[in-house]
């Protein structure tokens, strides 16, 4: 299987198309959250009509929460879900753990923990968390610290792989209890990442220039 993992759009999407196509043949399309930035959520469905492949969503910090009624819709909501491809099962945590920007789309940590615990729970087989937010500790370190999850950061162990967003400065991939961690970049700025899952899973980075 071969992904296309994108985040931070921020309504900006005009790497989109050159993203998709250095990529090259892929299965599906991941986009770990602000599809906007803050709305409104019709934008989203710019976005959304540039793929023919499945697309699997999330909302992030800086899309309103209404904008989930517009990914249902479009049956690409991840959040608080799961979904199964090819024996791969897919789950979803949307918007962040609480930023000092009071931001649209924000959870408490405790409200976090649940939605993870709840996502886990009875799974078996290859595993694969898109998450807006980091976790604690992992591709998520800012001048003032470490700004991830608390919550997410039980979730490397459980599973295979996390591709998250968020933090526009960790662009990265992290190995952490054998769960690879991906970063793909700010698609607003023409980053993506590339992720093909055989018997190991890897991660490439492509940009649009």
């Amino acid at each position: 299987m071969k992904l296309l993992a994108l985040s931070d759009l921020h309504g900006d999407y005009s790497h989109v198309k050159a993203l998709n196509y250095k990529a090259g043949k892929i299965d599906a399309v991941l986009i770990a959250g602000d599809l906007t930035d803050f709305g409104p959520d019709e934008k989203a469905l710019e976005l959304l009509a540039m793929f023919t492949e499945p697309v699997l969503a999330i909302p992030g910090n800086c899309d309103p929460p209404s904008i989930m009624g517009l990914l249902d819709e479009k049956g690409v909501n991840l959040h608080k879900s799961k979904r199964t491809i090819d024996d791969i099962t897919f789950i979803g945590l949307g918007g962040s753990n609480p930023t000092p920007f009071n931001t649209p789309f924000e959870l408490p940590e405790d409200e976090m923990a649940e939605n993870v615990d709840a996502l886990f729970q009875g799974l078996e087989g290859r595993i694969i968390l898109l998450s807006h937010a980091p976790p604690k500790n992992t591709l998520d370190k800012l001048p003032y610290g470490n700004v991830g999850s608390t919550a997410l950061a039980q979730a490397p162990g459980k599973c295979d792989l996390i591709v998250c967003g968020h933090i526009h400065e960790a662009r990265g991939t992290r190995r952490v209890n054998g769960t690879l961690v991906v970063n793909p970049g700010v698609a607003a700025n023409g980053e993506a990442a590339v992720i093909t899952i055989n018997d190991k899973i890897s991660a490439g980075f492509i940009d649009s220039k």
